[in-house]
């Protein structure tokens, strides 16, 4: 039993860390939060936090490593992520305006699987999935109860911070009262989703 407090404190420092610094999913919830509100964004964030901890055990069971055996693939995968991750760019761009107020809204927020799903061509989570398991996984009999921790704490601190991200989407919808500050708006949202594939070129 790992009854070592520093590997708790120092897991959860972690995550929080990683999950909250800006990527392509703090940028979407940012855009999702002030578009949508933060009930529908729940949804979205339960996807992030499902998709995580999915692919967080599929490198504990060893999927991570096919990176180290053929980079190709990792290389395919950015490619494909850089892509998908451009054409949410583009729709977080082209988002209608005028819809704050409109019942009948045009525009939906992402659904729990697209999020969850999307983690897998996410460069970003790939990182982090397999920067926490390398750092934090213990070899022999503890191996299958650290893994159980850094999928719970992922989980916790993950929802922790984006749930801020969602949270400061919520605060800057009360400034778009007018149609010219939503485009406004989705014009920036789309442009800094765009620009997280700098993160995902240099890695």
């Amino acid at each position: 039993m790992i009854t070592d407090a520093s590997f708790f404190v120092t897991l959860a420092l972690f995550a929080f860390i990683m999950s909250v610094t800006p990527g392509p999913n703090n940028m979407m919830l940012l855009a999702s939060g002030a578009q949508f509100g933060f009930r529908r964004t729940l949804p979205h964030m339960v996807g992030i936090v499902l998709g995580m901890a999915s692919l967080l055990f599929s490198v504990l069971l060893g999927l991570g490593t096919l990176f180290v055996l053929y980079p190709p693939i990792y290389l395919v995968l950015k490619w494909i992520g850089g892509a998908y991750l451009l054409w949410l760019a583009w729709k977080v761009a082209s988002a209608p305006v005028g819809q704050l107020s409109n019942t009948k809204e045009r525009a939906a927020p992402m659904r729990w699987w697209q999020a969850s799903l999307f983690q897998y061509v996410n460069p970003k989570a790939w990182m982090m999935s397999i920067g926490c398991v390398s750092s934090f996984s213990l070899t022999g009999d503890l191996y299958v109860q650290s893994g159980f921790w850094i999928i719970v704490f992922f989980a916790c601190m993950g929802f922790l911070a984006i749930t801020l991200w969602a949270w400061a989407g919520v605060t800057i919808r009360r400034w778009l009262t007018d149609d010219k500050r939503q485009r406004i708006f989705n014009y920036g949202m789309g442009f800094a989703t765009a620009s997280t594939l700098l993160l995902m070129i240099g890695n």
